[in-house]
């Protein structure tokens, strides 16, 4: 085989694996020496207040495995900090590659830096190559039959599903290709205090990490996966597959996921597959619709105007609104940087709905506190709570935080997890504290209102409030 590069570098980022790799497979079929970095983007880093951020120590533990199996691989990982639009032109030139091989980042910023580092090695003789490994459909691979982008999930959804083949799903080759790697000394991996941040309570969490640890829970998924349509609801069970962070830094692959989900044949695989569907779906409207970070997918929701009130915002991030499932969520989050997807979307709904707040104050605060944020999936689940985005069903629709919490937490299991404050409340009450009785308060050890909050708002009058806000802009 006839080699069309001397030298080239891998430029690793959410991809944090050493097989079923796009654009390492593609590095070591074309160049004779293949070099790896990963690079801690200051960038990126700069931006976070909080320099406890589990994602942080997430990706350390990670790209520390990472380089480990590349060192048994018979190569390594260079691990650098700073601009990566600056690092890895430099690098790129230092060590005298013709390429830089990458996977395809959607987000706009993203984007625009890697437009910024392609001509930056262009000047310098050097070509970057980018590829999809992220998700299986991207850019205009699925497409209207006027070939436009979709923005309705269902029929997005058929088209996606009757193009899926197993061309899409194959994995990419790594092993075969491991003589190009370039041997390197052993790690010498910056410290966490080094790059700027602290150590957080992700070990105490017990959170596998790296490629290892997406196996060990992929393999505990598909244990549970035919049970997955009728346990993905109720968060105080073990029915969700948990790996949306490991999806998230590409720990491991989307294709082998895809791959087992369309061949597994169960009611519970088919309802994880939509879901990863979705995921694609979320994608896709964010590079069609780049706007839609930072503003309403339908212009005219735009006008919209919420009271944002500031305190029941505060209360709403603390986990103190007086409604439990609500406030359970909230401490999770907190707590792990982990929510259930259900009640991503009870907590959204409720912001926006019941407190009347702008639904880009949650999604910030959802992008500073998530462990598997991603701006497309945590934009197209937020617009879609507040009836602002790609959604086939009208504005009106607007979630019950107590029948919510009746229907997917009815013995108070998750609430009782997160707010101990209420262990002792009778299930009959659990849901709506409030309508206890002083002597019932005492009876289970709390006083409402003052062990835990009375609500902040009733729900029929919020109702009412949000319908008048949304009819106000005519839709």
């Amino acid at each position: 085989m006839v080699k069309r590069y001397e030298t080239a570098l891998v430029w690793f980022r959410r991809d944090l694996r050493n097989h079923d790799h796009a654009a390492l497979h593609h590095a070591l079929k074309d160049a004779k020496q293949v070099h790896c970095v990963f690079v801690f983007d200051t960038e990126i880093l700069d931006l976070l207040e909080d320099r406890q951020d589990r994602r942080v120590e997430f990706i350390w533990l990670s790209v520390k495995e990472l380089a480990q199996s590349l060192e048994e691989m018979g190569g390594g990982l260079q691990v650098l900090a700073g601009r990566a639009r600056e690092v890895i032109p430099a690098l790129a030139e230092k060590l005298g590659a013709q390429a830089v091989y990458a996977n395809h980042d959607y987000e706009p910023i993203a984007k625009e830096r890697d437009a910024e580092v392609a001509g930056s090695l262009g000047q310098r003789g050097c070509v970057l190559h980018s590829y999809k490994d992220h998700v299986i459909f991207e850019k205009d691979e699925v497409l209207t039959q006027a070939s436009r982008p979709y923005t309705v999930f269902t029929p997005y959804k058929r088209a996606w599903l009757a193009k899926l083949d197993p061309f899409y799903c194959k994995a990419y080759p790594v092993d075969a290709y491991r003589d190009a790697l370039v041997r390197k000394r052993p790690l010498q991996l910056p410290s966490l205090e080094q790059i700027g941040f602290r150590p957080t309570n992700l070990r105490q969490m017990k959170l596998p990490t790296g490629m290892t640890g997406a196996r060990q829970m992929f393999q505990d998924f598909l244990g549970r996966i035919d049970g997955y349509g009728e346990r993905r609801n109720y968060p105080g069970i073990r029915g969700v597959s948990y790996l949306s962070v490991h999806l998230r830094f590409g720990t491991l692959s989307i294709r082998e996921l895809v791959r087992t989900a369309a061949s597994a044949q169960t009611a519970g695989a088919d309802t994880w597959l939509s879901e990863l569907v979705w995921r694609d779906f979320y994608f896709g409207i964010l590079h069609h619709f780049p706007h839609v970070a930072g503003h309403a997918f339908k212009p005219d929701f735009e006008a919209l105007r919420f009271p944002n009130p500031k305190a029941h915002f505060a209360a709403w991030c603390e986990g103190r609104t007086g409604f439990p499932l609500v406030d359970a969520a909230m401490r999770q989050l907190n707590e792990t940087g982990y929510m259930h997807n259900r009640l991503r979307m009870v907590a959204a709904s409720f912001l926006v709905k019941d407190l009347h707040v702008d639904w880009r104050w949650g999604e910030a605060y959802f992008a500073r506190k998530l462990n598997d944020f991603d701006l497309a999936a945590n934009n197209g689940g937020w617009q879609w709570s507040a009836s602002t985005g790609c959604d086939a069903q009208p504005w009106f629709r607007i979630f019950n935080p107590v029948t919510q919490s009746q229907t997917f937490d009815a013995q108070g299991r998750f609430i009782r997890m997160y707010l101990p404050e209420l262990a002792g409340v009778d299930e009959k009450f659990i849901h709506q504290p409030w309508n206890m009785t002083v002597d019932e308060q005492r009876a289970a050890g709390v006083e409402i209102g003052n062990d835990y909050p009375a609500p902040l708002v009733d729900h029929a009058v919020a109702r009412k409030r949000t319908l008048e806000i949304y009819a106000a802009v005519g839709k």
